[in-house]
């Protein structure tokens, strides 16, 4: 078997993916009430990678509990990426992908950086998969 190099890995990101509920809940921390949701937010961004091979795009959810679902790069239909005007600002977004096997999107996460690195990736595995 061959060893896949790693060519993406990302946690979603928390002030760039919403700078202002970032501020918020910061703010809300200096008085305590902020603090079990920043906890909470961060343990779910800590929680969820994605990880782009040559080969394949793997997203493993959960601290305790593990989720883990993959898309080979041959079987890649559809790669949608959705940013709104500040996350384009902080060049994060939601990165959605489908493949040939499935009716609808088998990964998503959203708070992704550099998203359009992501499909950049992507797009030339699966093309030269193609060959």
């Amino acid at each position: 078997m061959n060893a896949e190099t790693t060519l993406y890995y990302a946690n979603p990101s928390m002030f760039r993916n919403h700078p202002v509920w970032f501020v918020v809940l910061v703010l809300l921390s200096l008085v305590i009430v902020g603090i079990p949701f920043l906890l909470a937010w961060w343990l779910e961004c800590k929680g969820a990678t994605i990880t782009v091979t040559e080969q394949r795009t793997t997203v493993r959810r959960g601290i305790l509990s593990k989720s883990t679902n993959e898309v080979w790069h041959r079987d890649v239909r559809n790669v949608k990426i959705t940013q709104t005007f500040l996350q384009r600002i902080f060049d994060v977004g939601t990165v959605e992908v489908s493949s040939a096997g499935q009716a609808g999107v088998e990964i998503k996460v959203a708070g992704i950086p550099a998203p359009d690195k992501i499909r950049q990736i992507i797009d030339d595995y699966r093309l030269s998969a193609g060959k």
